[in-house]
């Protein structure tokens, strides 16, 4: 079984020196007497007639355009984008508030702009009626909680649904009413490296991410899709409700009052390693290099002993889906929600966790603070943050994030023939490899006609790593790494597998590139490139990883 004590690994001046400085950094220095002053299921909008449901608009088109990987807003079409525009007449709120059936036709607001998005609801793939809870009302709330709308492809979209002008005054009066939702954000460690601030997502450093076996807290990589909430101990609960569960509200110490255990696991974006996937053709969805993942020890209570405990039965008729709601809400106050199977919310050996530690402290939190489930060999996405509710159910979650993100399509589909009920939701992830150190472009000085190469893999679903492969001539000759990792067997090891290796050079040779590829338990292994698994969010990239590196010959 995978719950264990958990072991230490350190190595390395280079990870020790950074640990002191997130020590000296931590975040957890912002709490104040445990609590994070948050209302539950509170926001900061509720100064914007019809901003709960404006939001909905905007994630409309957030959804049409999920997260543009490359493409972004030039100065000049950010400015023009909702600015007054001559020749186009003025129309004031109440003007706006009058179209809200598509009888009148469907007008929102942006800024100072005025869009019919009439035609636009029949094309928005999740449909058109929750888009139709924002007629006649401001977008502008739902957009300052993504910063990713400030986005050529979105902003000229928009544009073309352009009817008018806001009046002056009631332009001043909205403007001014729209406040920052990330105005409570943490601080982030200055080493992460952001790959969008709002919400905020950033990656570990690659070249120190193999440093250590634990990847430090404040260093490990971070996903949010909405502004960080703020919460207040004292009145924070997590609700248990659904079919046959009696309802029940636990407070963090009547959690702790369960069996705690601590397990080691990983935790890796779907879209970990999409900036290489990206260059094949554009994707849509976040940057991210080799560094979306993570390795950490977690501390917490299971979820199949909370889920007996409030009743449920191991053959509970009706029972297929355990769907999990965090305490982080959109403008219109939809939670970020996902779900996993029941056979592994309740399996004994599942170790899936209602967390509460990582790496031996509270969560910090962009960590998810107070509470966040663990699923151990399953993607991120579905590893909740911020637990606010727990439901046993015979279906799936119906948020965006389950039905309509995170899945996988074939090459040939692209954004005017996907469907994304046609495809499962990501749980498990494949068997993915990288290399850490030396970083593409390094300048490396050969020791004995050799140089160092150090990196992770891992597999989901708790496949071990078994080997990991490594050529330096183009697959001609590959190379087996020396593999660091924990004990567990399949299918139950859940962290990941450091590797290093030392590759010759070849005499006079001024580059080297070198490749690696992972094989996992159950002999799966990654593709050679991405052209044959490309698919439009980009998501499961998880083919050779090739670095070229620059070789120090010593001569002028």
């Amino acid at each position: 079984m995978a719950l264990k004590t958990v072991l230490k690994f350190s190595r390395g001046f280079r990870y020790q020196s950074l640990a002191r400085a997130t020590q000296s950094f931590s975040t957890h220095d912002q709490q104040d007497g445990g609590s994070w002053n948050r209302t539950k299921h509170s926001g900061n909008f509720s100064q914007v007639a019809g901003a709960a449901v404006a939001g909905v608009a905007g994630f409309c088109l957030y959804s049409y355009l999920n997260e543009p990987a490359v493409s972004a807003a030039t100065k000049e079409e950010t400015l023009q984008a909702g600015d007054v525009k001559e020749g186009l007449p003025f129309y004031s709120l109440d003007e706006v508030r009058v179209h809200d059936d598509s009888k009148k036709r469907i007008w929102v607001t942006y800024k100072q702009g005025v869009y019919d998005i009439t035609d636009f609801i029949p094309k928005h793939p999740g449909g058109g009626e929750k888009i139709m809870m924002a007629a006649g009302a401001s977008v502008d709330p739902f957009w300052a909680s993504y910063g990713v709308h400030k986005n050529a492809d979105i902003l000229k979209m928009l544009e073309t649904y352009r009817i008018g002008n806001l009046s002056e005054e009631d332009s001043k009066v909205s403007l001014h009413n729209v406040a920052d939702p990330y105005d409570a954000d943490p601080r982030r460690h200055p080493a992460l490296q952001p790959r969008s601030l709002k919400p905020y997502n950033a990656e570990t450093p690659l070249k120190i991410l193999a440093d250590n076996f634990f990847t430090p807290s404040d260093l490990f990589f971070v996903r949010n899709h909405l502004p960080v909430p703020e919460i207040d101990l004292a009145s924070y609960e997590v609700e248990i409700e659904g079919v046959g569960v009696k309802s029940m509200k636990l407070n963090l110490e009547q959690l702790k009052k369960f069996p705690k255990f601590t397990i080691t696991s990983t935790v890796q974006c779907s879209g970990n390693r999409r900036s290489e996937m990206t260059k094949v053709k554009p994707v849509k969805g976040l940057d991210w290099g080799q560094a979306a993942i993570g390795n950490a020890s977690w501390t917490g209570v299971r979820l199949r002993d909370v889920l007996l405990a409030a009743g449920l039965k191991d053959d509970q008729p009706g029972v297929e889906h355990v769907q999990f709601e965090g305490l982080d809400t959109d403008p219109s106050m939809h939670p970020y929600g996902a779900s996993i199977p029941i056979e592994k919310a309740m399996d004994p050996k599942g170790d899936v966790l209602l967390a509460f530690e990582m790496n031996g402290e509270p969560l910090t939190r962009d960590h998810g603070f107070p509470v966040r489930v663990i699923v151990p060999g399953v993607t991120g996405a579905r590893n909740v943050k911020w637990l606010g509710k727990v439901i046993v159910s015979g279906k799936e979650s119906d948020s965006h994030w389950q039905q309509n993100d995170y899945k996988g399509f074939s090459p040939s589909t692209d954004w005017d023939t996907v469907d994304f009920s046609s495809a499962p939701a990501i749980q498990e992830l494949p068997v993915i490899s990288a290399i850490c150190d030396p970083v593409q472009g390094d300048k490396v000085k050969p020791v004995d006609g050799k140089i160092p190469l150090r990196g992770y893999a891992w597999s989901g679903g708790g496949r071990k790593i078994v080997r990991v492969d490594v050529t330096w001539d183009q697959g001609k000759t590959w190379g087996v790494a020396k593999l660091e990792q924990e004990s567990n067997k399949h299918p139950y090891h859940w962290g990941w597998t450091l590797w290093t290796m030392e590759v010759p050079v070849p005499p006079n040779a001024k580059k080297l590139e070198v490749w690696v590829k992972a094989v996992d338990s159950t002999y799966n292994t990654q593709p050679e490139g991405f052209a044959n698994i490309w698919n439009l969010r980009g998501v499961l990239s998880n083919a050779y990883h090739r670095v070229t590196i620059d070789i120090n010959t010593g001569k002028k």
